[in-house]
């Protein structure tokens, strides 16, 4: 078994995974971030080490860790360099979880991770070059090539959300404005609906839900996938992958995003090789197989 955490701003997503990808045993947990980034490392390490008793109450011996972390990863020597969410700065995640688990251990970045997962055993899987795009409160992305995922020289790739398409436009909170994300995360297209309609608290949901009935939810939606086609259309050229992946809240809208999303991006094709667009298939499980992957990956290597 691989004991696999998918560790996120409120709640850790758990699991013991086979080498299979079978995933035999999850467990969710609080992250408990409002009381430290030591508090989290302390928190991370326990449920880890729980489930490897678990694991071995079952008669099953773990072998390997596998933890995913939002931010800024640096894999190959297992810190966790900048995450916002849980307070983590240079914080060396794999080298307390081999300390207190006596196996080894990786850390990955949670898109990252979660992209290796669906190019393996999901969406992605039979091809070679894949991206991943994450759409929820933020847009992250993950390009896998031959099962591996890219983490760029400083831990960094895949800030798909933060390409600026509309100079000058809406703020970001990145800094910037006019990026990706200040017009198709979900927040941004709650917000965007909230604005126009007077309504305050609405959410994207509500505006995929009235996508049948009501000509602003329409056009507010049509707004945001016209964006999303111009960063998908860039992310292309610059990648040239066989398939795009979308995964995150978002795209639990299913064809409601997918279709109007490649008729857009099929009317901005001019040189590119057009990829297949569809839905993630792993949902929540992605973050855990995807740790417990590269955690395995990281045995084979050590």
């Amino acid at each position: 078994m691989v004991v696999a955490l998918d560790v996120g701003g409120t709640g850790m997503k758990c699991a013991l995974v086979g080498t299979d990808g079978t995933v035999r045993h999850s467990e969710r947990h609080p992250t408990l971030a409002d009381r430290g980034p030591a508090a989290v490392l302390d928190n991370i390490t326990d449920v880890a080490d729980g489930l490897a008793a678990k694991a071995r109450a079952d008669g099953l011996t773990p072998i390997a860790a596998g933890v995913a972390v939002p931010g800024v990863v640096d894999e190959a020597n297992g810190v966790a360099v900048w995450s916002s969410n849980v307070g983590f700065r240079d914080v060396p995640v794999r080298a307390r979880l081999e300390a207190r688990l006596g196996f080894p251990a990786a850390l990955g970045h949670d898109v990252r991770v979660g992209g290796i997962a669906e190019a393996r055993l999901g969406a992605g899987r039979g091809r070679g070059h894949v991206l991943f795009v994450a759409i929820g409160t933020g847009i992250a992305a993950a390009l896998v090539v031959g099962g591996a995922g890219y983490s760029g020289a400083h831990g960094a790739a895949g800030e798909l959300g933060h390409i600026v398409l509309r100079p000058g436009g809406t703020a970001c909170p990145c800094g910037q404005a006019g990026c990706l994300e200040a017009y198709t995360s979900a927040r941004a297209i709650g917000r965007r609906y909230a604005e126009l309609s007077g309504e305050p608290g609405a959410t994207a949901y509500d505006v995929v839900t009235r996508l049948e009935t009501e000509e602003l939810a329409r056009t507010v939606w049509q707004e945001a996938v016209d964006v999303l086609a111009d960063g998908l259309i860039i992310a292309q050229a610059l990648y040239d992958v066989d398939v795009l992946v979308l995964g995150g809240g978002l795209a639990e809208a299913g064809e409601a995003l997918l279709g109007p999303l490649r008729t857009a991006f099929a009317d901005r094709v001019t040189f590119h090789r057009t990829p297949e667009i569809v839905r993630a298939e792993l949902g929540d499980e992605a973050g855990c197989l995807g740790a417990a992957l590269l955690a395995l990956d990281h045995l084979e290597t050590t």
